[in-house]
Parts: structure tokens; C-alpha cells; sequence
């Protein structure tokens, strides 16, 4: 089953400087935290915060690409977790047919933003990005392990402000 979210927010992760992007379930509340590379993550602000630059960005470039072609975004699928590595996939439209790609959950996303396209996480997902086996066991049994399961477990959109990378 898929589980329609919405982008959270965003935030940096302490020890390694790298962007985290928070989806958050619509139905539950579950959160998905996902670590995504720089550039993406100023792509999907930029996205969020409608922000438009004098040339094109890639994922701009990208839209303005397929909607030359007539083809349209018709939504994004976080459709897999493997060895904690996301998998991501673009669903297309176009007059002749209907496709889909795959892609890293951060460009699906933010091309998903640029065709107001919706995002959905598959139940599998959601299941393996849980912090372990059983709800609320952590995985990594260290004091630093426990303390990321129970920031993750009690994030609300609130906690981040503006989008702020």
C-alpha cells in the first residue's frame, strides 16, 4: 500500500553536515527521514520556498524538457529501501503512453515539487526505515543510536522553521 506524505521539512544531520529531508505521512504521522546530497537539497528549498533563478537548475531544466515533449509528472513513489539506500520512482504521462523511471528519492522529489506532482511511500518503506525490528527498539543500542531514534520518533513540522538548509 502506498502512504501519500508530505515534505516535513528539512534539517542538517550533526555529525556528518548532511541535509536530511523529513516526509512525513499524511494518515499516520510516521516520519521518513531521508539524507540527500547538497545541491538536491537547495533544489528542493528552492522548490519549497519558490525561488526562481535567471538560468535554469537541473530539475528546472528537466521540467521545462518534458513539458516541450507534452509528457507530465503524474506522482513520485519512495518504492524501496535497500542496505539504507532509498529507491525512488517518477511516474509519467504523456498523450501515447504512461512510464516510469527510476531515480534518487531526492531528485524525484524535487521534480515531484516543480509538477506539484504528489509523493507516496510504499508500505515496505516505512516498515524498514522504522528504527528496529519491533516499534521503538532501536537498532544502534548506543547512547547516540537511542537519542537519533527518539529525535526522529518526536519530530513535528514545527521543528523546522522555513525549510532552512
Amino acid at each position: 500500500m502506498l502512504h501519500k506524505v508530505n515534505i516535513a521539512g528539512m534539517t542538517m544531520d550533526p555529525s556528518s553536515n548532511t541535509p536530511i529531508i523529513i516526509l512525513k505521512s499524511e494518515k499516520d504521522d510516521q516520519a521518513i527521514p531521508i539524507w540527500i546530497g547538497l545541491l538536491e537539497a537547495t533544489s528542493i528549498a528552492s522548490a519549497l520556498q519558490n525561488i526562481h533563478f535567471d538560468r535554469p537548475m537541473t530539475h528546472d531544466l528537466f521540467k521545462n524538457f518534458t513539458e516541450m515533449l507534452n509528457i507530465m509528472v503524474s506522482k513520485v513513489e519512495v518504492c524501496d529501501l535497500k542496505n539504507n539506500t532509498f529507491y525512488a520512482r517518477i511516474y509519467f504521462l504523456s498523450n501515447e503512453r504512461e512510464f516510469s523511471m527510476d531515480a534518487r528519492p531526492s531528485d524525484a522529489i524535487a521534480i515531484a515539487l516543480r509538477f506539484q506532482a504528489p509523493i507516496y511511500v510504499d508500505d515496505k518503506v516505512i516498515e524498514k526505515s522504522k528504527t528496529g525490528d519491533e516499534v521503538g527498539e532501536p537498532q544502534d543500542n548506543s547512547e547516540e543510536g537511542k537519542k537519533w531514534a527518539e529525535y526522529l520518533e518526536k519530530l513535528s513540522p514545527e521543528d523546522f522553521g522555513k525549510y532552512k538548509v
